[in-house]
């Protein structure tokens, strides 16, 4: 079966200092996984490899078996890998619905022309409103984007990301800054929502990593130094000795307070 997304022995390094240093990872079609790493391990950097903002030093990156390495973010996108960010990238004063109209019209083949009006794009309206339906703020459809709660907002965020129909999805960090019923919520919103799609997502909070992934990625000084399922990281004392150590732990045992 050809990997939804593949890296092979990926390099990037800024003058002279590399960052990520021969890293390899093949995501499987409808594969969950997480990247985790310590602070600096190059988990950004690999996002930005991935959606195009970075180009690689050496390496290939392949969609569906098609290398995207060297292609713009927006080209990549069109193939059909989407990204949310660490910050939420919203239109402030435009509504939620206006918000995934907007992200929805490009993939549909809409360009841009100033004298259309988009209340006759029934295919646009229809896929927005099934996206507002997926994320839950069928509600909130017509509150402007910065009148929203930091939750909402991260949720519109996501539905940007998913609304053109992208089949590998990279998240970055979803949960940061949530409480811990906000997160809870989230990943079931997120398990949801993602269902039949590929998902990367960078995430530090490890009951998430644990409770959502069906794979973990470790990236450590630039090298993914373990990828497998999260009992078998868990077990692994290269990790333990990298990584997660009392973090692992503390995690377990919250785990086992639920």
């Amino acid at each position: 079966m050809t990997p939804s997304l593949e890296l092979r022995d990926l390099r990037k390094a800024f003058g002279k200092t590399e960052i990520i240093r021969g890293a390899s990872l093949a995501v499987a079609p409808g594969e969950r996984v997480a990247i985790i790493g310590p602070n600096g391990a190059g988990k950004s950097t690999l996002f930005n490899l991935i959606s195009g903002r970075f180009g690689a030093t050496s390496g290939e990156i392949l969609l569906h078996g098609r290398r995207i390495d060297g292609l713009a973010p927006y080209e990549i996108s069109r193939l059909g890998l989407a990204r949310s960010f660490q910050v939420s990238n919203l239109f402030n004063r435009l509504s939620v619905f206006e918000n995934l109209r907007c992200a929805v019209l490009w993939s549909l083949g809409y360009k841009y022309a100033f004298w259309k009006f988009l209340a006759g794009a029934r295919d646009a309206n229809a896929r927005a409103e099934e996206v507002l339906h997926m994320i839950k703020l069928d509600r909130r459809r017509d509150v402007l984007a910065m009148n929203l709660t930091y939750a909402e907002q991260r949720a519109l965020e996501i539905g940007i990301t998913i609304a053109g129909g992208a089949e590998v999805v990279l998240l970055d960090e979803p949960t940061a800054g949530m409480s811990r019923s906000e997160t809870a919520r989230f990943v079931e919103l997120i398990r949801e929502i993602t269902v039949g799609k590929t998902l990367l997502t960078v995430e530090h909070d490890m009951g998430v990593v644990f409770g959502l992934a069906d794979k973990i990625a470790v990236l450590v000084y630039g090298e993914v130094i373990a990828f497998d399922t999260p009992e078998k990281v868990r077990a692994d004392a290269r990790v333990k000795e990298a990584y997660l150590g009392s973090v692992l732990a503390e995690a377990q045992a919250a785990a086992a307070g639920h």
